[in-house]
């Protein structure tokens, strides 16, 4: 357990923390729709069921997130992924994202309505949070169990955060960077050339990762909402809907 006196350790530990925080949000509001037409005596009981089957899910993907990464090439696949994951977090969120998610009566439906969400939309959190794990599933589990009551619990509070201070949002595109450009130098395949290189090519990646996440992100971003506003000056404001 020496290891855990390692500063590198909590790094670790703080970059999953944050890693669940912000790709988490979408989880939170998943299961408030899930449990919107549970009886109030079962909502809490829905949400806690269904956050205990969700956490253990994703530590099981994790775990063989952890397991494949090991084979080469899939460092290479995992760091590209991250790297979209990054630039598409920049981006407007889509009003849309959560309309099929279904609201059940009874709470065995909530609970699998919960689980099955999470972990469909939870691929880019496995990936991201097996990168910053380098291997060790003590890692995973430690920040999970600390970040998934802080998504339910304290949701409303991070969104309102990053909202209110968009730098937040891009921090965190740039951590999923830094975290892609250490894959990509750590694959297998790799290793025989990046093994014996000096510290410093490390870092370089890294913070490679990190400016290509923010850069890209950041004109995707802009470059979306200039079409946006052309739309509308062409199409005009659309009257409101009558139903």
């Amino acid at each position: 357990m020496d290891f855990m006196l390692s500063a590198a350790f909590w790094i670790s530990v703080l970059q999953i923390i944050a890693i669940d925080i912000l790709l988490g949000g979408d989880n939170a509001v998943v299961i408030a729709l899930a449990c919107r037409k549970l009886p109030p005596e079962q909502r809490n009981r829905g949400i806690a069921w269904g956050v205990a089957g969700a956490i253990l899910l994703r530590i099981a993907l994790i775990f063989v997130a952890l397991k494949l990464l090991a084979l080469p090439y899939l460092k290479l696949i995992g760091a590209l992924l991250l790297l979209w994951i990054g630039i598409k977090l920049l981006q407007p969120e889509d009003e849309d994202a959560h309309a099929g998610v279904e609201s059940s009566t009874n709470l065995l439906g909530a609970i699998k309505t919960i689980v099955v969400a999470d972990a469909v939309m939870s691929l880019d959190n496995v990936i991201a949070v097996a990168g910053a794990a380098h291997g060790n599933i003590l890692l995973v589990v430690f920040g999970i169990a600390v970040s998934i009551p802080v998504i339910v619990w304290g949701s409303k509070l991070v969104l309102k955060l990053m909202d209110r201070f968009p730098v937040v949002i891009t921090l965190g595109g740039a951590l999923l960077g830094w975290i892609a450009g250490g894959m990509l130098v750590g694959d297998p395949v790799l290793q025989p050339y990046t093994g014996a290189a000096p510290a410093w090519l490390h870092y370089a990646a890294t913070m490679a990762g990190a400016l290509f996440v923010v850069l890209a992100g950041s004109w995707l971003a802009r470059r979306k909402a200039a079409a946006a506003l052309v739309e509308l000056a062409v199409d005009g404001p659309q009257p409101p809907h009558k139903g």
